[in-house]
C-alpha cells in the first residue's frame, strides 16, 4: 500500500516532547487510517492456520502421554501455548473490531475463542477499550493496566504497603504466580465492573459455562490426568507469554505518562507504547502484537497489516523500539519519576532521595 502524506503536514519525528509529539502523532493517525479495512478471507485463513496446528500439537501432546512420554508431552505445551497466545491475539482483534469487517462476526468468534483462552470476551473487550483510552494517563490508572505507582507514591506508603508492591511487583509473582491467578481465577468474576450491569455478568458466566463443558468433555474423553497432564502447561505457558508481552508494550524506560491536564491519547499511544522488535518467527506466532506503538494508535488496523505500516513507513520502527535483550532490563523498571519522565528501579529512587 503506498503511504499517503497529507499536504502541509509536519515532517514525523522519534521524540516525544510535549506539544510536538502530539501534533506527530495526529499526523500518524491520519497516515495510519488507510491500514485499517480487513480481508475476510485473510482472516479465516489467519483463523484456520492458527487453530489446526493448535489441535495438532494437543493431540500430539495426549498422545505422547498415552504412550507414557509425559515429558514429550511437556515439550510439545512449548509450541502449543504459543499458538495459544496467537489465538488469543485473534480474539484481541475481535474485540477491536478489526479481524472482520462485521461486529457480529468479531464478536462471536471472539466469544467462542474466549472460552478456549479462559478470557470472558465481552468483558475483557470493556476493560481493554477503557486501557486503550487511559493508557499513560497518571490521574486514571486502574482498568486494564499493571499497577504503577509514581516514586513520590511508593516513598509515602507504609513498610508493609512497601512490601506489598515489591511483592507484586517481583518476576516470579509478576509473570508466573501472576498469569495463573489473572486466568485461572480473576477472569471468572467481572472484576472492575462487578456493579455495572448485567452484561458482564452475563459474559463471565457464560464463558465459565463454556469452559466447564468443554473441560469436563475432554476428562471424559481422555481422562482427568491425562487432561491436566496436557492442557494445564499449554495453558500456564500461554498465560505467562500473554503476560510478558503486556507487560513489556508499555513498561519500558522511555514510555509517557502524564497527569490529566497534560495527558493525550494520541501522545500516550505513540510514545508511550513499544516497538517490541522481536525475530520474524515470535512476530508472527504473536500475531504482531509488539508492533504496539501502531496497534494503540489505530486500533482498527488487523494485526496482519501492522508489518505493512512498518514497511511503508520505516521512521516509525525506530519509535519505543526494545529488542529482545533489552527488554529483559524492563524487568526492574517499577516506579514512574515524574522528574526525569522515565521508570526507574526501586534502587534508582533509592538512591534519588539520598
Amino acid at each position: 500500500m503506498a503511504a499517503v502524506q497529507p499536504k502541509d503536514s509536519a515532517p514525523p519525528r522519534t521524540g516525544h516532547d510535549q506539544g510536538r509529539a502530539t501534533a506527530d502523532a495526529r499526523y500518524w493517525m491520519q497516515i495510519l487510517s488507510n491500514y485499517r479495512t480487513p480481508s475476510r478471507m485473510r482472516s479465516i485463513v489467519e483463523l484456520v492456520i492458527t487453530a489446526v496446528p493448535l489441535v495438532a500439537l494437543w493431540t500430539a501432546a495426549w498422545f505422547a502421554f498415552s504412550l507414557g512420554h509425559a515429558w514429550a508431552s511437556l515439550l510439545i505445551a512449548i509450541p502449543a501455548g504459543g499458538f495459544l497466545v496467537r489465538l488469543f491475539m485473534i480474539q484481541h482483534d475481535c474485540g477491536h473490531g478489526t479481524f472482520f469487517a462485521g461486529r457480529q462476526a468479531n464478536d462471536w468468534v471472539g466469544r467462542v475463542l474466549g472460552v478456549l483462552t479462559l478470557t470472558p470476551y465481552d468483558w475483557w473487550r470493556r476493560a481493554h477499550a477503557i486501557h486503550h483510552a487511559t493508557s499513560g494517563n497518571l490521574d486514571r490508572r486502574g482498568i486494564g493496566d499493571i499497577d504503577t505507582l509514581t516514586v513520590r507514591e511508593y516513598q509515602a506508603l507504609s513498610a508493609f504497603a512497601r512490601l506489598r508492591y515489591r511483592l507484586y511487583r517481583h518476576p516470579l509473582v509478576m509473570f508466573v504466580a501472576g498469569p495463573a491467578y489473572l486466568f485461572f481465577l480473576q477472569h471468572r468474576l467481572p472484576f472492575g465492573f462487578m456493579r455495572a450491569g448485567w452484561s458482564p455478568w452475563i459474559s463471565t458466566m457464560a464463558t465459565n459455562l463454556g469452559i466447564a463443558l468443554v473441560v469436563a468433555g475432554l476428562m471424559w474423553l481422555i481422562g482427568i490426568q491425562a487432561f491436566l497432564v496436557v492442557h494445564l502447561p499449554i495453558m500456564l505457558l500461554a498465560a505467562m507469554a500473554g503476560v510478558w508481552l503486556f507487560y513489556v508494550q508499555h513498561q519500558f524506560e522511555h514510555t509517557v505518562w502524564e497527569r490529566d491536564g497534560r495527558w493525550t491519547q494520541q501522545q500516550a499511544a505513540l510514545y508511550g507504547s513499544s516497538h517490541y522488535d522481536l525475530p520474524a518467527w515470535l512476530h508472527w506466532l504473536t500475531a504482531n502484537i509488539g508492533i504496539h506503538h501502531v496497534h494503540h494508535l489505530s486500533s482498527r488496523i488487523p494485526y496482519y497489516r501492522l508489518p505493512v505500516v512498518l514497511r511503508d513507513h520505516p521512521e516509525l520502527r525506530e519509535i519505543g523500539r526494545i529488542t529482545l535483550p533489552e527488554s529483559l532490563r524492563c524487568v526492574r523498571l517499577v516506579l514512574w519519576d515524574e522528574a526525569q519522565s522515565r521508570l526507574v528501579s526501586f534502587r534508582d529512587a533509592r538512591a534519588a532521595r539520598r
